[in-house]
């Protein structure tokens, strides 16, 4: 399988995200978390920009030996040796000139001529080669640019010295094959581009950056842009795990492989949003909280039968500690009867009917049940059962004595859990404690997961 660089941009485009500002100490903490993650390189920063993140690019060029570190820099002189004096102490250095290539940022933005931006390019990478052997190149809004033109800056670019030219899409404008017949046209009609990398940079601005970056090593780029959530101007950057998942997942499809230490995902994942104080979305791809979770009834059984009826790859593969089955009004008796067990308490089938149904009308009124919602209910039913039996005698669906695993385990649970309040926000002893058979009667079986 060939090789894919992986370029990390989550310290620069990623911290470029509103809210997602990173200090000195905050870098370090991350690009010692990419290198155990085992990135190829990581763009550590943008040292014209601040002293803070001229220092930050300094302080991780000397302490981060594996991967190369890379600085930003526009294509002018102040820039690029800015860029060079943060990044002479690296290992291995690398320059990342950028200058825009489209009409309407030549016009409105820079303010300059097709032909001034072309002299302007070559300048650029021809002084940043002075300084450091690996140059990389990136005609901002290439996606935007007339596609003769921009054959003719990388054509140039190329020919001063750069040894990765990146093709971004900086704004999310573009559709896979739309950009897969960029990648093409380039690698058809730029000479010398065979002997540099090609590199895809995509934005997530139609939700389309990971199969956008797909669809440019389909056709020839061999280093992907990317960055730790998603995260990145506007709508975010293609997703790092999502890229490297993908062709762990789908060798059959996408025959790449990558250096990523993949149990590093989740833990590089927590670590950003740690230090940035912005969460992952709940649903997020590979790393969110619910990618290993499972309400329905019909996935919890299946997932107790065999994780492979529902899991594509395991929550280890990518550092998650487990699989969670979430008890909701979605879940069937399987998992509730398991959960049961777990806490202590075993129950034949008809007492287990018995809890489920006062279990659903209490997952009516709280969405998710934890243990101690768990446990506090299955006290209550028997409560209100041995109450019934001392002024009625026996009623058909009373739960005997509950069985719990020894005086030991009892008092184990009875120190992890922590009771629900009798006047809590749940209101348990305000739940009916008799519902309707009949009102979950049809959805039974569909909540068992038969």
């Amino acid at each position: 399988m060939e090789r894919i660089t992986v370029f990390d941009t989550t310290l620069r485009d990623g911290e470029q995200s509103p809210g997602c500002s990173m200090n000195v100490a905050e870098k370090l903490r991350m690009a010692h978390q990419l290198d155990r993650l085992g990135v190829d390189v990581i763009e550590a920063g943008f040292p014209i920009s601040s002293e803070g993140d001229f220092a930050a690019v300094r302080a991780i060029a000397g302490v981060v030996r594996r991967p190369i570190i890379a600085g930003l820099a526009r294509a002018c002189a102040k820039d690029i040796e800015r860029a060079w004096g943060a990044l002479r102490g690296a290992a291995r250095p690398r320059i990342h000139v950028f200058l825009a290539t489209s009409d309407i940022h030549l016009k409105y933005k820079l303010r300059i001529s097709r032909e001034q931006c072309l002299e302007q390019a070559v300048d650029a990478v021809r002084l940043a080669k002075s300084f450091c052997d690996d140059v990389e190149f990136s005609p901002e809004d290439a996606t935007r640019t007339d596609p003769v033109f921009l054959c003719q800056v990388v054509e140039a670019v190329v020919a001063a010295g750069a040894t990765t030219v990146n093709i971004p899409d900086t704004v999310g404008f573009t559709t896979p094959v739309e950009f897969g017949e960029l990648i093409r046209t380039i690698r058809e009609k730029v000479r010398g581009i065979e002997k540099v990398t090609i590199s895809a940079h995509c934005h997530n601005d139609l939700g389309l950056a990971v199969a956008n970056s797909f669809a440019a090593i389909d056709a020839g780029a061999r280093q992907v842009e990317c960055t730790i959530n998603g995260i990145g101007e506007r709508a975010g950057n293609a997703s790092l795990e999502e890229i490297v998942m993908a062709m762990r997942v789908r060798p059959d499809r996408l025959a790449y492989e990558t250096e990523v230490v993949s149990e590093q995902l989740y833990p590089a994942s927590q670590l950003l949003s740690e230090v940035t104080g912005v969460a992952v979305q709940p649903n997020k791809a590979i790393i969110g909280r619910n990618a290993f979770a499972h309400e329905a009834g019909i996935h919890q059984d299946g997932m107790l039968k065999n994780p492979l009826t529902y899991e594509i790859m395991t929550p280890q593969s990518v550092g998650v500690p487990d699989s969670k089955l979430v008890l909701g009004k979605h879940s069937g008796r399987h998992a509730l009867g398991l959960r049961c067990e777990q806490l202590g308490h075993q129950f034949d089938r008809h007492q287990l009917d018995e809890v489920y149904r006062h279990f659903v009308v209490l997952a009516d009124r709280i969405k998710q049940v934890e243990d101690h919602h768990l446990v506090e209910l299955i006290a209550t039913i028997h409560e209100t059962a041995a109450d019934d039996r001392r002024q009625s005698g026996p009623i058909p669906l009373a739960i005997p004595t509950l069985a719990v695993a020894g005086p030991e385990k009892s008092r184990e649970h009875s120190k992890r859990l922590v009771p629900l309040s009798r006047s809590g926000s749940t209101g348990l002893r305000s739940l009916p404690l008799n519902p309707i058979a009949e009102r979950h009667g049809d959805a039974e079986d569909y909540l068992w997961g038969v």
